[in-house]
């Protein structure tokens, strides 16, 4: 297919398409990590359903987005990307007018469909129709726009958050992307593969939705009915199998949705496990820092919402020109550098205790964000320039439909395994904290019973004042110290994500 300049009205076309597209999926990540104090309150929510309404779309999303990039390969990139924003959309609209807590997580996971169709296909456009001298340059810009838009999300959801019109984070979704669709419609081509290699497969795609299905459903039940119960254990054991018969599937079919041999490729499977592993930190992170904001700093949901500024201030200013030099000096350095940075950046939030609010942050999580969204911005656009450069052109969509996967997988399981791990630091540190308090055996189960519910939990009724208080402040300081233990673990990741780059990724490996 022929390729047009970045600087062209059709390249710019293209590029203001994929943005807005793409903005939508991401955003609601960011703003509904804001809202979730709102949103639990509202729909009387306990901390298992909100880590089902994140879930929920970051699964099918997961499940299907290998099947997103190759149906894009297959059918049509442009195509594809259309009905995946439709879907999207009106998933959006269901989710602002949802009843109650199964409904949103039902048509969280409608998004998730769309995302699927949607995501892989913003980047795959960019990768097959804009000449590879600067595709690097391009993918930095896309990272950049996306990513002022996604921490954009924050601030809009808190100020949502704060009005009680926590809703409509879904709502803004809808004129972004129909404004996307028009422009697609109307100035940007058709780009597909003519090979007849892509065909879809099917037996891949539902070994692998089952397998994460059960793996997620595995570890969220873990904190209700602990992990020696055959429906965690045996959840979790299944899911496991089933990944292991994707693999063999992938291995054997003719036409696998994840062709193992991209693998062969040492900077591609480097870059997609720093992806899984930086991925995982940040989602973690991020989520818990949010909880940890709003209800126990005492912050409102805007003032949570603002604290992501400096990371955004970073993105604008650093992921362009890191996708620039990237381009000409190799992207390793950067993926070393970049998530040890992140890393140190989430290692210093761990150490944050009881604050007096908004008016410490300046010196307590500011200098953290700062860290963490340097080494984010010095990351990002390398990243995906690294696995997009890693593979030929007419495996543009299923490159990067693997990278997004693998991004969204390791926020699957990030929420699956930390929330759960959560609720057991909670459950582990409240224990102390009451051993001493004048209650009796049935007042101290009703207290620890609340710990499902996370910073939002509250002392049960039939306690004098005092002792309220007094339980108030054990739930605060249990959850201080399993925050700080989840922030080290994603920091663990982001460590990990840098060995990764040392361990896999050559600048020779990834076309210039």
């Amino acid at each position: 297919m022929e390729t047009v300049a970045l600087s062209s009205k059709a390249g710019k076309w293209i590029m203001i398409s994929s943005i807005l597209a793409s903005s939508m999926a991401f955003i609601d990540g960011t703003a509904l990590n804001v809202v979730l104090p709102a949103l639990q309150k509202s729909l009387n929510a306990s901390g298992t359903d909100l880590f089902w309404i994140l879930n929920a779309y970051l699964l099918m999303l997961a499940a299907l987005i290998l099947i997103g990039g190759s149906l894009g390969d297959q059918l049509g990139r442009k195509k594809v990307f259309m009905v995946g924003i439709a879907i999207f959309i009106c998933g959006s609209a269901a989710c602002g007018f949802a009843p109650g807590v199964i409904m949103l997580i039902v048509f969280r996971a409608l998004q998730g469909i769309g995302g699927a169709l949607m995501i892989p296909g913003s980047l795959s456009l960019i990768s097959s129709s804009i000449n590879a001298q600067e595709r690097g340059k391009a993918i930095g810009t896309w990272s950049a726009f996306t990513t002022v838009v996604t921490m954009g999300g924050p601030v809009l959801g808190g100020a949502f958050a704060d009005a009680g019109l926590w809703r409509y984070i879904f709502f803004i979704n809808i004129p972004i992307g129909l404004i996307a669709l028009l422009i697609l419609a109307t100035r940007v081509n058709e780009s597909k593969d003519d090979s007849p290699e892509h065909r879809l497969d099917y037996p891949g795609a539902i070994a692998i939705a089952l397998g994460l299905g059960l793996l997620t459903f595995g570890f969220l039940r873990v904190p209700a009915i602990g992990f020696d119960h055959i429906q965690a254990y045996g959840s979790v054991i299944a899911g496991l199998l089933l990944l292991v018969l994707f693999i063999m599937i992938e291995k054997r079919s003719k036409h696998p949705m994840m062709p193992l041999s991209l693998f062969k490729s040492s900077t591609f499977t480097g870059a997609n496990l720093l992806t899984f592993f930086l991925y995982a930190g940040l989602g973690a992170g991020m989520l818990f820092m949010g909880l940890n904001m709003v209800q126990i700093q005492g912050y409102t949901q805007l003032q949570s919402g603002l604290t992501f500024l400096p990371f955004t201030i970073l993105m604008i200013s650093i992921a362009r020109f890191a996708g620039a030099l990237a381009d000409k000096h190799g992207p390793r350095l950067f993926l070393i550098c970049g998530p040890a940075i992140a890393g140190l950046g989430l290692l210093y939030l761990s150490f944050i205790k009881q604050t007096h609010g908004s008016a410490d942050y300046w010196t307590t999580f500011f200098p953290g964000i700062l860290i963490f969204g340097f080494g984010m911005s010095v990351t990002v656009a390398p990243l995906t320039a690294a696995v997009m450069g890693s593979v030929s052109d007419h495996f543009s969509g299923t490159a990067s439909g693997i990278n997004n996967a693998m991004s969204r997988i390791s926020g699957v399981f990030a929420n699956a395994i930390f929330g759960a791990l959560a609720v057991l630091f909670f459950t582990g540190a409240l224990q102390n904290e009451i051993k001493a308090m004048p209650l009796n055996a049935q007042q101290k189960r009703a207290v620890a019973q609340q710990v499902v519910n996370l910073g939002n939990a509250h002392a049960p009724a039939g306690i004098s004042d005092k002792g309220k208080a007094q339980i108030e402040t054990a739930y605060h300081t249990s959850f201080i110290s399993a925050y700080s233990k989840i922030m080290k673990l994603s920091a663990g990741l982001g460590f990990l994500g840098a060995l990764m780059a040392v361990a896999f990724i050559r600048n020779s490996a990834v076309k210039k």
